[in-house]
């Protein structure tokens, strides 16, 4: 049998675990496995759209099913039917005789911080990335959760904004901008602002149509759309280029001149945060940086009222942050500090990243409470 410290990083659990697997998400897979109360995540093979990334999950499970060194009596996976992932588990179990569990990807992140933290009790949870499937069949990525060992609820999520074109609007930010602009009304601007992007009219028409224009509450495409809307970033290269130059911009105004003061941003009567009055108001000009700064002082004193409002309506004081978005330093200090101001506990990843490495160590930890439901 391999030994922990060749298969990958170990973290103690304080409620014990029957043997159990965890097969983590599509990007950034991860798997961990469990029994007692240990632990153990491996590295990850990378996103699971690559056959090679495939085979090295695949060998993944393998070595961590021998590191059980029992049948689990669970194997948890995302909650989309789709990934590799998820497949491999369902197949894994038929032939095993274990159970499954779905586990809805935001629900992953906040239980990974709660496993780091050894904490059982309920949390609120802000869970802020890219994408995963919600419990409604719907893309989320910006969620306010309560969430209590295997339970969770959520709570509020980001005013939705389309996504024109599918998938291809998360790799093209003046998509998101495009989808920024006809929410508010204005529609006719996204021909003539984008007037060097040739499908513009039609990103218009399709907006207008609602076709091939599915909703998300992704914060991620939020922070494409605000890179979208400055000019920071047209079409991405890679992960999160829009997200990381919007950072920089702003990062390069806080260093040098401070916080400005953030940009408008509401709460509406069903619990959704609204940057689309912030969004607005951005444009390119020689003002890039500090706009840029401006718009990420609104969404961190957004998410702080909104985390706030939770915790005085439900009377719990603890906040875990959770999710890829928070690799941004500007919003996690600035929304911790506006919180622990309050009195409020901030719990963040420890030794995990924020991102979706952590999610098969969540999914374990919520198995582990399902197990003693």
């Amino acid at each position: 049998m391999n030994s922990p410290e060749t298969l990958g990083t170990t973290f103690p659990l304080t409620r014990g675990a029957p043997p159990l697997l965890a097969v983590g998400a599509w990007f950034k897979n991860t798997v961990c496995a469990a029994v007692g109360h240990e632990a153990i995540v491996s590295g990850t093979v990378g996103d699971l759209d690559r056959p090679e990334a495939c085979r090295d999950f695949e060998t993944n499970v393998g070595l961590y099913l021998d590191w059980l060194g029992a049948t689990p009596t669970i194997i948890a996976h995302d909650l989309h039917p789709d990934f590799h992932s998820t497949r491999e588990a369902v197949r894994l179990a038929a032939g095993l005789g274990a159970r499954t569990l779905a586990v809805q990807h935001h629900h992953a992140h906040v239980a990974a911080v709660c496993a780091e933290h050894g904490h059982d009790g309920p949390v609120l949870g802000l869970a802020l990335d890219g994408v995963g499937l919600g419990d409604d069949g719907t893309a989320w990525g910006g969620e306010l959760l309560r969430v209590d060992g295997a339970r969770y609820e959520r709570l509020g999520h980001l005013l939705p904004l389309a996504l024109p074109g599918g998938d291809r609007a998360a790799r093209e930010p003046w998509r998101m901008a495009a989808a920024v602009l006809h929410s508010l009304g204005r529609g006719s601007e996204i021909a003539r602002r984008y007037a060097d992007e040739a499908g513009a009219p039609t990103i218009a028409a399709m907006l207008d149509r609602k076709l091939n224009s599915p909703m998300t509450s992704s914060a991620g495409r939020v922070f494409d759309a605000a890179a979208g809307m400055l000019g920071l970033s047209r079409r991405m290269g890679f992960e999160a280029e829009a997200a990381i130059a919007l950072e920089k911009a702003a990062t390069r105004h806080v260093e040098a001149e401070g916080w400005p003061k953030p940009l408008e941003w509401a709460i509406d009567g069903a619990n959704r945060l609204d940057l689309r009055p912030a969004l607005g108001r951005l444009a390119p000009s020689t003002r890039v940086d500090a706009d840029a700064a401006a718009f990420h002082a609104a969404f961190a004193d957004g998410l702080s009222e909104w985390a706030a409002r939770a915790a005085s309506g439900t009377g719990i004081g603890r906040i875990v942050f959770g999710g890829g978005c928070f690799l941004n330093r500007l919003i996690g200090s600035r929304v911790a500090g506006n919180l622990e101001a309050k009195g409020l506990t901030v719990m963040k990843p420890l030794r995990c990243s924020p991102g979706d490495t952590a999610v098969a160590l969540g999914q374990a930890w919520i198995a582990a409470h399902e197990e003693r439901c």
